[in-house]
């Protein structure tokens, strides 16, 4: 049972220890600080602005009653509005991300190999080459 249970516990740091998990951790404690920020910006710089139009300062105090149920769908549609924002930042993340590898592969791939030569061209070399070591006997 104690064997079981050190092999159970040696397995576990290997996969605490492996870099994916590391980065997936730092990841969610980065998007949930980042969520903040999301949430903040919607409330406190979006939603006036458009309230301005509709005449309203947040979304959240939208609603509708039926009956003795209370409907608030303007919850709804600042919960889209921070998706919208979070899922513009990670697409700009990853299109960032994503042209700094095409750039970095595209220095590393070799140079394209020069053009073969036609037989024109290959007899113009030959005859140029011959004209060289002419002048270097005369």
């Amino acid at each position: 049972m104690a064997e079981k249970k050190s092999e159970f516990v040696a397995e576990f740091k290997q996969f605490i220890a492996r870099g994916n998990v590391m980065d997936m951790a730092v990841g969610v404690i980065v998007g949930g600080a980042f969520k903040a920020i999301a949430d903040s910006l919607t409330a406190d710089i979006i939603m006036p602005i458009i309230g301005i139009f509709v005449r309203e300062n947040s979304f959240a105090d939208l609603s509708v009653t039926v009956g003795s149920a209370v409907i608030t769908y303007g919850n709804f549609i600042q919960a889209i509005l921070n998706f919208l924002i979070m899922a513009f930042v990670v697409f700009c993340l990853i299109k960032g991300i994503n042209s700094f590898h095409r750039k970095k592969e595209e220095a590393l791939a070799e140079p394209p190999a020069p053009p073969e030569l036609s037989h024109e061209e290959a007899l113009l070399m030959e005859i140029r080459d011959l004209l060289k070591e002419n002048d270097k006997h005369v």
